[in-house]
């Protein structure tokens, strides 16, 4: 083997166009086995892979050579004659007598030959030379020249698709899928469906008698052949529950394939008549029978397993009874690809519950300890997000978390500070006696992620914490250099301060909202500081309602794809589209969009399912921004914004639309002109409520039931950071 590609290498040497004629030509009637004329050709199609195309001079030559009686010479000047024609089509349409010829041949491999060469070239003379031959062809005895006859068709429908469909070729395509064989059935359903594609003027449409000798003839075809046939079953539309049923149990053997593409293809398949079957019991059992192949594609490749994982959740989402009790083969690996790993995990989270929490945990902690910093940091995070989805789970989740920090590895602290403070939205005046640890590693936090979320909790429970003010002075020291996200959090941890312990918060704020208003070019920023000093200025009690007040519950289930595009992408398993999880045409821009067809048997995805019963954001949508818990990307502003607005219109009357008014003014006067005004009524109320008098009730002075009290039963909400690059499904 070694010493024969050592002589091939010797052919990919540039060479000159004549020394080539001069060996082509040579041999004469000696050369009986047109050995010197194979070895010429051979370096004229090395000479040709190289881009040398000084080779098209040799043209003529080549041309001369098509008649000779050998197979492998008729294969690399034919494949020369692909390459060349449309640069030199006057000189290729001289080969097309000696294709017709070949069309003649006894031999069934030299006319499946010649007729797929002509149909490759598009030039003119060629695909009209081609359509009659392939007339011809498509009745030929031998199946592999009907089966090459029949992709030629797709390929004329490629050059010329106006031709095509004016010609009776489609109806002859049509007719072989009552042939004897079953690879030609097979290849007509696959050309059929390559054009219906491509075609608005098609329609492709199987009925129950059809689809039911297409699964006939499965076992007899080879792998690609199995593939093309149950592709071809996803146009046929079942008008009876039993009718999806008998077929879907037909097809089940295919789920044993040793080949992933049948395998990938027959889930499709499945899941398709799923829809149209009625029996919930029959349905668990066909969900049951896609488990163990889904589980053994994992013991091949890692691109197999790659692509296996990321079908896994996305059936998982339409049917989550498949894998419900195998969640052990999803353990990663010690030589698992980072990219196997990553997904694994998100479908241990997913399959986890409260029998198997035990063991998951156990895994995740081990995964917490390894190598790779990206991989460790998604272990954490699915901790604690485990802590929200399994709330019986909440405190071991929270001791593994605390071990975890307790190893003083930066990246480590930083993760689990920010699912930490999301355990404290879900569970309120539960879990806060921790707080006091992760203030101790407030050294560790660079990232602005993991400053927001211990700013949050710092402004969140300031009257628990004896030292809020200096903590949060500590982060602002900083404000105007830290991240747009990292200075709302300050800013509302600020106010919550002052909401919560006037005295320690009554210099902070006026320095706070200076700077928002005065020495940040941010709109958001400065707006949301805007409406925070008006709302103060007006009415301290509409503050206190908006800025500590309720917020809706956060939940932990995955991130759940709209369900337009859960079952489009449901009827592309295994295809690329599936890979990324998105919408068909957002990958492949000229593929038809997939819809389940009605028909009296199709059954509806419950809104459960659908991912349409949950109002709220869920906490997989977190990512990567680490927004404060009222931070809305959505509009890329602040969501307290608007709350301000409507209380201060509810509270504060004529100032707040005053106010309003001014704010949005343009021109620099008009500005500096509020600024001035804010500053003089703000200073006013600050004196009004005389704070100095109150009190601070965390336990400077006496509580009088009249101070600021931080409400400890209201669940935040978490909202969606911006996203950066590509997102994952679940974004832990």
């Amino acid at each position: 083997m070694s010493g024969s590609q050592g002589g091939d290498s010797k052919l990919f040497a540039r060479g000159k166009v004549a020394e080539l004629r001069l060996e082509l030509n040579m041999g004469g009637k000696k050369d009986k086995n047109f050995t010197n004329k194979k070895i010429a050709l051979k370096k004229i199609v090395a000479n040709m892979t190289m881009s040398n195309n000084d080779m098209v001079a040799l043209f003529p030559d080549i041309i001369g050579c098509m008649h000779l009686p050998s197979l492998e010479i008729k294969k690399m000047c034919f494949l020369y004659l692909v390459n060349y024609s449309r640069i030199r089509p006057e000189i290729a349409v001289k080969a097309i007598p000696v294709l017709q010829h070949d069309m003649e041949d006894p031999n069934p491999l030299v006319r499946a030959l010649a007729l797929r060469t002509m149909s490759y070239i598009h030039v003119r003379e060629f695909v009209d030379a081609t359509v009659p031959l392939v007339k011809h062809l498509l009745r030929d005895a031998d199946p592999y020249v009907r089966k090459t006859a029949a992709f030629c068709v797709a390929k004329l429908y490629d050059h010329d698709r106006r031709m095509v469909e004016q010609s009776d070729l489609i109806d002859r395509l049509n007719a072989l899928l009552r042939d004897d064989n079953p690879t030609v059935v097979a290849s007509a359903l696959a050309n059929l469906m390559d054009i219906w594609e491509r075609s608005d003027a098609i329609k492709l449409t199987i009925d129950y008698s059809n689809a039911s000798k297409m699964v006939a003839i499965l076992p007899d075809c080879s792998e690609w052949g199995q593939t093309y046939i149950l592709e071809a079953l996803m146009s046929y539309v079942p008008q009876e529950s039993g009718e999806a049923l008998l077929l879907a149990e037909r097809i089940a053997p295919r789920l044993s394939h040793s080949n992933s593409a049948v395998v990938l293809t027959c889930i499709r398949v499945i899941l398709y008549l799923m829809n149209y079957i009625s029996d919930p019991k029959q349905i668990s059992a066909l969900c049951r029978k896609l488990s163990p192949p889904l589980v053994t594609l994992l013991a091949k490749g890692p691109e197999v397993q790659y692509l296996a994982l990321r079908n896994a959740l996305l059936i998982l989402q339409r049917r989550p009874e498949v894998l419900r009790n195998d969640i052990r083969v999803f353990f990663c690996k010690y030589n698992d690809p980072i990219y196997v790993k990553v997904t694994k995990l998100e479908l241990i989270f997913m399959l986890a519950n409260e029998k198997n929490i035990d063991e998951v945990l156990t895994e995740l902690r081990e995964y917490a300890t390894e190598i790779d910093v990206h991989f460790v940091r998604k272990a954490v995070r699915a901790i604690g997000k485990l802590a929200i989805k399994i709330e019986p789970a909440a405190r071991q989740c929270i001791a593994l978390l605390l071990d975890l920090v307790a190893t003083k590895v930066t990246y480590i602290v930083q993760e689990a500070t920010v699912v930490i403070r999301n355990i404290f939205r879900k569970y309120p005046n539960q879990y806060e006696s921790i707080i006091g640890t992760l203030c101790e590693h407030l050294d560790s936090l660079d990232e602005p992620e993991a400053k927001a979320a211990m700013v949050w909790v710092i402004g969140q429970y300031a009257s628990r914490i004896e030292n809020s003010d200096v903590l949060l002075e500590d982060f602002l020291f900083s404000f105007l250099e830290e991240p747009v996200e990292v200075q709302l959090a300050l800013l509302t941890a600020t106010v919550k301060l002052f909401i919560q312990r006037p005295t320690k918060g009554q210099e902070l704020v006026p320095r706070v909202l200076k700077w928002a208003t005065e020495e940040t070019d941010n709109p958001d920023l400065r707006d949301r500081a805007y409406m925070y000093w008006r709302l103060l200025s007006t009415d301290v009690e509409a503050a206190k309602h908006v800025v500590m007040g309720e917020k809706p519950p956060i939940t932990a289930e995955s991130e759940r794809l709209d369900p337009a595009t859960l079952e489009e992408l449901c009827l592309c398993v295994g295809t690329l589209a599936t890979v990324y999880l998105k919408p068909v045409q957002t990958v492949f821009r000229n593929a038809r969009p997939r819809r389940l067809q009605d028909s009296p048997a199709l059954q509806r995805m419950p809104d459960a399912l659908a991912g349409g019963s949950d109002p709220h954001k869920t906490l997989s949508q977190l990512g990567k921004g680490g927004q404060p818990a009222d931070y809305d990307p959505r509009s890329g502003s602040s969501r307290t914004t608007t709350q301000v607005l409507s209380a201060a219109a509810g509270g504060g009357g004529a100032a707040a639309a005053s106010t309003t008014a001014t704010t949005h003014e343009g021109g620099g006067g008009n500005l500096a002109r509020a600024v001035h005004d804010a500053d003089a009524y703000f200073a006013n109320q600050m004196a009004g409520m005389r704070i100095q008098e109150q009190g601070d009730s965390f336990g400077g002075g006496g509580h009088d039931g009249n101070g600021f009290v931080v409400s400890q039963s209201a669940p935040q909400t978490a909202y969606p950071p911006p996203s950066q690059g590509n997102v994952d499904l679940l974004m832990l």
